[in-house]
């Protein structure tokens, strides 16, 4: 499949200006994390125990994973979308790389996840939580939140052109998240888990990447495990990538 700079910028901001417009969409999206913020901390914060750091400095690394993940979700309703509309067929119309269209939606959901990263450790920072390990540290934590965004946002995109109903792929999309993220060492430490629940936190890539995190946003005694951390976000990229793409071309030679 071809991909053209041009094209998926124009892609991207297209996709961005969606946002700008139904700002809505914007508000409800960021809502939901800052939610789960100001809940957790406060409201099950005091219940839960977080041995050698405060449950706010623990609970802020997670809350980067989950609100990625959870927000890449709108890569396949959107995609689900611009196929129930017609917008597929207009786009393969126009004189434009096909491939524009997958990577311009995967592209502009990664920068609005720039956005709720920052947004998140904003609301963070309000509340106590601090970088405790330095600036390139900070950066590294950034990134990985960052990466595991886009490749979730890959796996929704899949979901989305396999699916195409937009009720569907929004149902869809979060049936399986809940289970991966609620188990995982996002919240609470695995160590309080029962044996065979904690086996499955430990190999779950959400805790590979709540680890990663955490351990470059707080250092000792935390120690992150950076390298199964990019394994697993560029491992699902490779995988979800191609399929996502071979699947839109099939979708293209069926309109067509």
């Amino acid at each position: 499949m071809a991909f053209s700079t041009t094209d998926v910028l124009l892609m991207t901001k297209r996709n961005l200006l969606r946002y700008i417009r139904i700002r809505e969409l914007l508000v409800f999206s960021t809502i939901q994390p800052v939610m789960f913020v100001l809940l957790f901390a406060f409201v099950f914060g005091g219940a839960i125990t977080t041995p050698g750091v405060s449950y706010i400095d623990y609970l802020i690394p997670g809350i980067l994973i989950q609100a990625v993940v959870f927000g890449s979700n709108q890569t396949g309703v959107g995609l689900a979308e611009d196929l129930s509309k017609g917008m597929i067929d207009r786009f393969r119309s126009l004189p434009m790389a096909r491939g524009a269209v997958l990577a311009g939606r995967t592209l502009s959901d990664t920068v609005r996840n720039v956005f709720v990263v920052l947004l998140m450790l904003g609301v963070g920072g309000l509340i106590g939580f601090r970088f405790q390990n330095g600036l390139p540290a900070a950066v590294g934590a950034i990134f990985i939140a960052v990466l595991f965004g886009m490749a979730f946002s890959w796996i929704s995109a899949a979901l989305g052109l396999f699916v195409k109903d937009v009720e569907a792929v929004q149902t869809a999309g979060f049936i399986w998240v809940f289970p991966i993220i609620f188990a995982s060492s996002l919240y609470v430490p695995v160590e309080t888990m029962p044996e065979p629940l904690r086996f499955f936190a430990q190999l779950n890539p959400i805790t590979v990447a709540v680890d990663s995190v955490r351990g470059l946003a707080l250092g000792a005694p935390f120690s992150p495990p950076i390298i199964p951390a990019l394994i697993w976000g560029f491992g699902i990229i490779a995988i979800f990538m191609p399929l996502s793409i071979y699947r839109y071309l099939r979708i293209s030679k069926e309109i067509a």
